[in-house]
């Protein structure tokens, strides 16, 4: 997959973030702009394009796709309102760095995100408590963020998280709902994120997920 490609993808589901909408009372702020802090050494952290489940077709994105991807997958375009204002994400100490795998056949992708952060991954959890459906507002369009907590996975990480998320398009319409299973594991103060999206209601392909998850940790657990 060229680097093109895999911004068509990541446009395609920004512009299906839009329509996104979150329930709550009348106060909202506005989600940050992503800014990517660099640090070469997170970068070095992330899988290898090989090391992808072999029919997702994988690269590293470059630094300001990175952190539009790393927006998406939260449901929260850069500039939009957040509604409840609390459900905003917390704004990372370094990264986001980025690589994307593409299965063509099923329109899914797999996407590792690392971040460093001086936050717990609890902060993470305590935030979804109160966060479960989100209205989001951008450029005059509306869409729904709702994400549930699974059980955590096990793994050699200091702790770990799963959720479920779907972005629902207030326009509503074949092909503008996203839905993600995202596995979330920390090692002092390196984020692991490994989420597989789809449009639609496609059976996740979980296998592959936990597999590319296990990776992550191993290779940041090696530095």
């Amino acid at each position: 997959m060229t680097v093109r490609a895999a911004g068509v993808v990541a446009a395609g589901s920004l512009l299906a973030a839009c329509g996104t909408t979150v329930s709550g009372h009348p106060v909202a702020s506005r989600s940050p702009i992503t800014a990517v802090q660099t640090d070469g050494g997170l970068a070095r952290l992330l899988p290898d394009p090989s090391q992808f489940p072999s029919s997702y077709t994988a690269i590293a994105l470059p630094p300001d796709s990175a952190g539009e991807a790393a927006a998406d997958l939260e449901g929260m375009l850069p500039g939009a309102t957040v509604d409840p204002a609390a459900c905003a994400p917390a704004t990372p100490t370094a990264g986001p760095v980025v690589s994307v795998g593409t299965d063509d056949n099923t329109r899914s992708t797999l996407t590792v995100e690392l971040i460093r952060t001086d936050k717990k991954l609890s902060s993470v959890r305590d935030q979804l408590q109160q966060c479960g459906t989100v209205r989001i507002g951008h450029a005059g369009t509306t869409a729904t963020v709702t994400t549930k907590m699974d059980p955590a996975p096990p793994s050699n990480a200091d702790d770990t998280l799963a959720l479920n998320r779907t972005v629902e398009s207030a326009r509503g319409g074949p092909g503008l709902t996203r839905s993600m299973q995202t596995l979330l594991g920390q090692i002092g103060d390196v984020r692991v994120s490994v989420t597989y999206m789809t449009f639609g209601d496609g059976k996740p392909d979980t296998g592959a997920l936990d597999a590319l998850f296990t990776t992550a940790l191993r290779k940041v657990r090696k530095g």
